[in-house]
């Protein structure tokens, strides 16, 4: 069964050696030597100056906006998978939803400013599939009404805009290095934060708010990321380049084959991209169907990311409607792309494609 990823594995042995570590110092959590190996590691390796390494993807954007006490309404994209949106909720922050720019598929910019109230206090776009914001534009807005902005960079590992990382751009970032992602640590996330001053606050949050025995200045909880999940990140690290490699041939086979009969996202010519996903757009909702059912009987999973649009989630009051995200998320499938897919089956993906277009 080939699905839309596969989670990438380093030697046992490597991963051993690690481990055996853990059990010489009997320090299986609360910010261990291997957490801030790895941190250390990333902070240089992704180019940033702050990171703090949590137990997912999730909690690091509700850790991200206790730490700038966001509160009221945030503007956010329909347009990305459903803890963008969840987090928000479920921290009484209530999404306002821009909908997206039909090539790009990121939070359309222009749509932004007539959103603003005197209740949104945060904008939090998503870097779609990697696929970098309009960083500037976004700035430029936030820094006219005051807002905060966190960017859901989940996609974005070592995606470089105009030569830095894309991660450095709004008050915090979060990444998730959930066993999916392009760079993972079996579960995990992380946060990046340009405030010296807030690095230490969100310290205190991933650990229930305790300064030290005395006092616990603030809501926390336990978010940390634990030795072993730090090990894997650290294994996989070693190899990052070389799965970037890999990824980056699937995803020109690819590109170099569909490219007159699917349509591809536009990528921001100011930036990187990270080879995360491959994203294709059909004509119509019934010929993504019909190509998702040929694959299947082949064993082949590719997945609807992202479906369905999240402006059309029961549980978001007021209703709004998105339409070219929901047009989008109809007609949108991820094919199967990792550093192991064999030349073969991706060569199956291709022509059941092409027979059924």
């Amino acid at each position: 069964m080939i699905n839309v990823t596969k989670t990438y594995l380093p030697s046992k042995e490597k991963y051993k050696k690690y481990i055996d570590e853990i059990y010489e110092n009997a320090w299986f959590t609360n910010n261990g030597p291997l957490v801030q190996r790895l941190e250390k590691r990333l902070a240089k390796y992704l180019g940033v100056k702050n990171i703090i390494l949590v137990s997912n993807g999730t909690v690091a954007l509700e850790i991200a906006y206790r730490t700038l006490d966001i509160k009221g309404f945030a503007i956010t994209t329909p347009f990305s998978f459903v803890a963008t949106t969840s987090s928000l909720v479920t921290n009484n922050i209530l999404p306002i939803f821009v909908d997206i720019d039909k090539n790009t598929f990121n939070l359309d910019s222009k749509n932004i400013e007539k959103l603003i109230t005197p209740n949104t206090s945060a904008i939090v776009p998503v870097h779609v599939f990697g696929n970098a914001c309009e960083v500037e534009e976004i700035e430029q807005i936030a820094s006219k009404h005051k807002l905060k902005v966190v960017y859901d960079a989940a996609h974005a590992f070592d995606v470089k805009y105009k030569n830095k990382s894309v991660l450095n751009y709004g008050d915090i970032s979060t990444l998730s290095f959930h066993a999916t992602k392009l760079f993972h640590s079996i579960e995990g996330g992380a946060l990046i934060i340009n405030d010296d001053n807030l690095v230490q606050k969100a310290r205190y949050l991933i650990n229930f708010g305790i300064e030290n025995q005395k006092s616990i200045p603030h809501l926390g909880t336990n978010a940390k990321m634990n030795e072993f999940e730090a090990a894997m990140g650290l294994c996989v690290l070693d190899e990052i380049e070389n799965i970037k490699n890999s990824r980056k041939e699937v995803y020109e086979t690819y590109q170099k084959e569909l490219k007159n009969l699917l349509e591809f996202q536009e990528q921001n010519e100011n930036a990187t991209q990270s080879y995360s996903y491959f994203p294709v757009v059909f004509k119509s909702e019934e010929e993504l169907l019909k190509v998702q059912k040929a694959l299947n009987e082949e064993k082949i999973f590719p997945r609807r990311y992202f479906y369905p649009s999240l402006d059309s989630l029961d549980y978001i009051e007021p209703k709004q409607m998105c339409k070219i995200s929901r047009d989008i998320s109809k007609r949108i499938l991820c094919l199967p792309i990792y550093a192991e897919l064999e030349k073969d089956v991706q060569n199956t993906v291709i022509k059941t494609i092409k027979e059924n277009l």
